[in-house]
């Protein structure tokens, strides 16, 4: 079996079955935007002033043989944003928008195919947005088609995400493409899909989101891994401060941030701080605006994301619509006990009241009488903070990694049967 992994920008799911798939011997190529290697001219670019994101784009060496590039369209996007010139980025109409850097890797990947077929190429690995031009050829020459399905899949978000935009219609700028996607890309969703052998998804929240739609396609859950974590990693002790409880991800309502502000205000203590990490999506007055009193603080690189969570106590992550959020086990892997919805996808990862709480999406009740808990009871905090860890450790990319492949080799050599059988029949 010989896979090819394509993805613009490389999210930690994807940087992990691209090495799986290395480990075991069966990538052929690994398709990306930009690629960063140790020592490469690109690593070297990074460390210049003004330069950091590129960091972002480092991969493992055991990719580096593996992978080629596509940059011009994401460099476009990169520096239309450090430049400030919007209109170069608007949602799906701009030139260097990020459907427009999707869909220029999709057909770059797919004119390569019939090549890459010739030296053994038997699988494509895909994703949302980044696949109907790889799977329609793909499809012409009988190579499988997988396609990973990180978050709900469109027709759930979109109902979800309009009912809160006539629940919360102030918070409405902050959902983006979950409620103004054009059919044109709605239909491409839908088309990705239909031409899919395999669907991959992280969790049972996306899985049951396909419902009919999957008919009788192969269908892999896998859930994401967690950091890697000795367990020495200790977090800053609380002592006599505020309760820090952080929100991690995009400012908007899609992760329920309008609820986790209302919480704050129906208990209007001084003994909570909230912790407010992530991608603003509005100008940061608005926020200020709906809730006055939180700390901000700028997006940064993974390993700065993991400091600020060990100085915190709680993350809470109300979510209206997900994949599975990466995110929380990210957090339970610095000891962080957690507050999340189901629609996060991580329903697995709470052990009610001892790895954290479930609350019900649209609750802002909920989240307050939970938080309100940890105040109550911070002689519990201590030890939820290492159950917290030792559940997200029980989670790691290896087991992502190996089932998805075991799975997919499954079904290859099931076809590879069938074609034989078919073949001496004929």
């Amino acid at each position: 079996m010989k896979v090819l992994v394509s993805h613009p920008t490389g999210n930690a799911n994807v940087r992990a079955i691209a090495k799986g798939f290395a480990e075991a011997g069966n990538l052929h190529r690994f398709y990306t935007t930009i690629a960063s290697f140790p020592d490469s001219a690109m690593d070297k670019l990074a460390r210049l002033p003004g330069l950091a994101e590129l960091k972002r784009r480092n991969f493992d060496t055991a990719l580096q043989g593996h992978t080629r590039t596509y940059p011009w369209f994401e460099l476009g996007r990169m520096i239309s944003n450090k430049m400030g010139i919007k209109s170069l980025t608007a949602h799906e109409s701009g030139v260097f928008c990020i459907d427009k850097v999707y869909h220029r890797l999709d057909k770059y990947v797919a004119s390569q195919l019939p090549g890459l077929q010739k030296h053994g190429l038997t699988v494509v690995y895909a994703y949302e947005d980044g696949a109907l031009e790889t799977f329609r050829q793909a499809k012409k020459l009988g190579i499988t088609c997988v396609y990973e399905l990180p978050i709900a899949f469109w027709e759930t978000s979109r109902k979800l995400l309009l009912e809160e935009a006539a629940r919360l219609p102030e918070w409405s700028g902050t959902l983006a493409g979950g409620i103004t996607d054009s059919q044109r890309k709605l239909q491409r969703k839908s088309m990705e899909l239909e031409l899919a052998d395999i669907i991959v998804t992280p969790g049972s929240f996306v899985a049951d989101s396909l419902g009919s739609l999957a008919g009788d396609k192969k269908m892999i859950v896998s859930p994401f891994g967690s950091p890697e974590n000795n367990f020495s990693t200790k977090k800053t002790a609380r002592n006599n401060r505020p309760l820090r409880v952080l929100f991690a991800g995009s400012m908007g309502q899609r992760k329920g941030l309008a609820d986790l502000f209302e919480a704050i205000k129906i208990l209007d203590s001084k003994e909570i701080e909230l912790v407010v990490l992530g991608s603003l999506l509005r100008e940061l007055p608005f926020y200020r605006q709906q809730l006055p009193d939180f700390t901000y603080e700028p997006t940064r690189p993974h390993a700065d994301v993991l400091s600020l969570m060990r100085s915190c106590d709680v993350f809470c992550l109300p979510s209206i619509v997900e994949g599975r959020a990466l995110v929380i086990q990210e957090a339970m892997s610095q000891g962080l006990p957690v507050i999340i919805t189901s629609n996060t996808g991580g329903k697995d990862l709470v052990i009610e009241g001892e790895t954290g709480f479930e609350v019900p999406i649209r609750s802002p009740n909920a989240i307050a009488e939970k938080l309100r808990w940890f105040l109550e009871n911070p002689g519990e905090l201590d030890q939820m903070s290492i159950n917290a860890q030792r559940h997200a450790a029980s989670y790691s990319w290896a087991g992502y990694t190996n089932k998805i492949i075991l799975e997919i080799e499954k079904y290859q050599n099931k076809n590879c049967v069938a074609h034989d059988s078919n073949h001496y029949l004929g």
